[in-house]
């Protein structure tokens, strides 16, 4: 199987930190593919929260998401102060690429590539929808 490769942007739009918390470890003693899946949920949330919006509403629209992928770098360990960075990308007429670059803060080993994949949806008439021009023109004037 070919393995998964993410072309990272260069300049990125928001940043946030989080701790690796001891419940996100697994067997292994590192950091655990659904804890790295939750830690990008949350790194969404606050990016989105930094323009006033939310997943269900987005210049009244909610998010859905299509796909998304990780590729790790180096192992997480518990205790780690995670640095994640997000850009957006890859724009079509009903989404785009959200890009996430996981450092660790102490180290500055990056730890993983991420990328999710979302789609605007009226929840109301449950059907995708295009980009809400407000939203678009807030995020690209600092892209």
């Amino acid at each position: 199987m070919a393995r998964i490769k993410i072309d990272m942007p260069d300049n990125y739009i928001f940043s946030t930190e989080m701790p690796i918390r001891i419940s996100d470890i697994n067997y292994g003693g590192h950091l655990s593919n659904d804890a790295m899946l939750s830690i990008v949920h949350e790194a969404r949330i606050r990016f989105l929260n930094h323009y006033h919006y939310a997943e269900l509403d987005i210049e009244g629209l909610g998010l859905i998401m299509t796909d998304s992928a990780i590729v790790y770098k180096a192992e997480g360990f518990h205790g780690d102060l995670l640095q994640i960075d997000i850009a957006l990308g890859d724009f079509n007429k009903y989404g785009c690429d959200i890009f996430y670059l996981i450092t660790n803060k102490k180290t500055a080993v990056e730890v993983a590539h991420a990328k999710t994949g979302v789609v605007f949806f009226d929840y109301e008439q449950r059907k995708v929808t295009g980009i809400p021009e407000a939203f678009a023109n807030k995020v690209l004037k600092e892209a």
